[in-house]
C-alpha cells in the first residue's frame, strides 16, 4: 500500500442536529427544512471556523437520493449558495449509498493529494423524512441491486438483509447472546445519545434500555430476527468539514492543535449484483480497513477512539471484526463485558453512532470524521472520550449497501 505523499489535514467540523421522529420538535405533519437549509447550515457552520471563506478552492458534497427523495438533482450547485465566495469554484457530487459520505471524504483527499487544491470543502447531506416509511425502504433499496433483489425481497428491504446477518449469527454463535449483544449495543448507542444535544435520540427516555433491545422481534410486522430498536432511524441532516494541505491550514487560520492529520485511509468495493460470501462477515468492510491500516503502518493496537457503521446493531458488531479488534465470533462478548461503552478500553461511537445519533445516509461519513476531528483535539464536549496519549488514533468506517462500498480512514493526534 502506498503511503500518502504528503500530510493531509482535517479541521473546522460541524454537524447539524440530526433530525427526525424521537426529537421533540420533529412533527411528521407540520413543514421541516430542506437540502438548501441542511447544505447552507452545515457548510457556514464549517465558515465561521475559518478565516478567509475565499480560501476554499473547491467542494465535494457526499448524497445518495436525492433525486427520489426530494426531486433534486445537481447537488453540487446548491453548495454554491452556501457563501458567495464559492461562485464558479469547481464543485462535485459523488454517491455510494450510504457510504456517500465516506467516499466524499477520500474525493476530497485526493484532490489536495493531486496538488489541484489546498483547501477543499466537503458536505454530506440526506433529507428522507419526505415520503412515508415504506416507500423510502422502496427508495434506500437502491443500496442494492435493486434489478436482481428488489423484487422478490422484503417490503422492508434493508431491515430484512441485516435480519438474515442477525439470523446467521444466531445460528453460528447461540441466539441468547447474539441477542443480548445486540440489546447492549443499543443501549450503549442511546447513553451515548443522550450526552449529545444534536443526536436523534438526545430525547429518548425510555428507562430500560435493554430491555427495549431485548424486545422479540415480530417477523409479521416487521423482521424475522431484528426488532425496531436494531435499526437507525429515518433522519435529516448534513455534516462538513476542511480536508486540507499544511499550506491550506495556514491560509484558512487554523493551527494543527485544531486540526487532525489523515493518517491512511482505505476504499473497497464489492460486487453488487452478489450476496455476501458469509452473512457472519463484513468482508468488504475487512477488505477497506485493512488498507487503511496499511497506509498508516498501524494496527488496531494503536486506535484509542472508533466510530463504525452501525445502520442495525449487528452490523456495528461484526464490525468489530472486521476491523481486527477481536477475533472472528468474539464481538458479541466483547461488546457484553462493556469494552466499547464510552469509558471503556475502545469506546465506539460516543455520540451515538447511527442508532443513537441519526443516520442522513449521505452524511454519515462525513459526520463520523466530524466527531473524530472533536474527540482527537479535545472539542467534544460532554461526548469527550479519554484518548490514550499511546493509542493516538482514531478510526471510522462509512459503509454503503450490505457491505458493498466502504470507505475507511484513520486519523492521529497533530500536538
Amino acid at each position: 500500500m502506498k503511503r500518502m505523499r504528503k500530510p493531509v489535514y482535517f479541521t473546522a467540523g460541524y454537524n447539524t442536529v440530526s433530525f427526525g421522529s424521537g426529537r421533540k420538535e420533529f412533527h411528521p405533519k407540520k413543514p421541516r427544512p430542506g437540502l438548501e437549509h441542511y447544505i447552507n447550515e452545515a457548510g457556514k457552520g464549517v465558515l465561521e471556523q475559518i478565516s478567509d471563506p475565499d480560501s476554499i478552492d473547491e467542494g465535494v458534497i457526499g448524497n445518495f437520493m436525492a433525486a427520489r427523495f426530494n426531486r433534486q438533482g445537481n447537488l453540487a450547485s446548491l453548495m454554491v449558495n452556501i457563501h458567495p465566495s464559492l461562485q464558479y469554484k469547481p464543485m462535485v457530487r459523488v454517491e455510494g449509498a450510504c457510504g456517500s459520505g465516506g467516499l466524499c471524504l477520500t474525493t476530497a483527499v485526493k484532490s489536495v493529494l493531486s496538488e489541484t487544491a489546498d483547501v477543499v470543502l466537503g458536505v454530506g447531506v440526506e433529507v428522507q423524512n419526505t415520503v412515508k416509511a415504506i416507500y423510502g425502504a422502496d427508495i434506500l433499496a437502491g443500496a442494492g441491486h435493486y434489478a436482481g433483489e428488489r423484487k422478490e425481497g422484503h417490503a422492508y428491504f434493508f431491515p430484512a438483509k441485516f435480519s438474515d446477518r442477525a439470523g446467521a449469527c444466531y445460528a453460528k454463535y447461540g441466539h441468547d447472546k447474539v441477542r443480548q449483544a445486540m440489546a447492549r449495543w443499543y443501549e450503549q448507542a442511546i447513553l451515548n445519545a443522550r450526552k449529545n444535544p444534536r443526536a436523534q435520540e438526545y430525547h429518548n427516555r425510555i428507562d430500560d434500555l435493554f430491555a427495549a433491545g431485548m424486545t422479540p422481534p415480530n417477523p409479521r410486522a416487521f423482521c424475522e430476527h431484528i426488532n425496531i430498536y436494531d435499526c437507525s432511524k429515518v433522519s435529516d441532516g448534513a455534516s462538513a468539514l476542511i480536508v486540507a494541505s499544511e499550506e491550506g491550514l495556514d491560509k484558512i487560520g487554523i493551527p494543527k492543535s485544531r486540526a487532525v492529520e489523515l493518517a491512511g485511509f482505505g476504499v473497497a468495493v464489492a460486487d453488487i449484483t452478489q450476496p455476501p460470501p458469509d452473512q457472519t462477515k463484513m468482508t468488504t468492510v475487512a477488505a477497506a480497513v485493512k488498507k487503511a491500516y496499511e497506509m498508516a503502518g498501524i494496527t488496531s493496537k494503536d486506535v484509542g477512539v472508533l466510530e463504525v457503521h452501525d445502520c442495525f446493531t449487528i452490523g456495528g458488531i461484526l464490525e468489530l471484526e472486521a476491523a481486527q479488534f477481536v477475533g472472528e465470533g468474539e464481538a458479541f462478548d466483547f461488546v457484553l463485558d462493556g469494552k466499547t461503552r464510552f469509558d471503556a478500553g475502545i469506546p465506539t461511537n460516543a455520540t451515538g453512532g447511527l442508532i443513537g445519533f441519526g443516520h442522513y445516509t449521505g452524511g454519515t461519513g462525513v459526520r463520523e470524521a466530524v466527531d473524530l476531528i472533536h474527540q482527537l483535539t479535545g472539542q467534544a464536549g460532554d461526548s469527550q472520550v479519554s484518548v490514550p496519549s499511546d493509542r493516538p488514533y482514531g478510526l471510522m468506517i462509512s459503509m454503503g449497501g450490505n457491505d458493498k462500498t466502504v470507505v475507511s480512514c484513520i486519523f492521529k493526534k497533530t500536538s
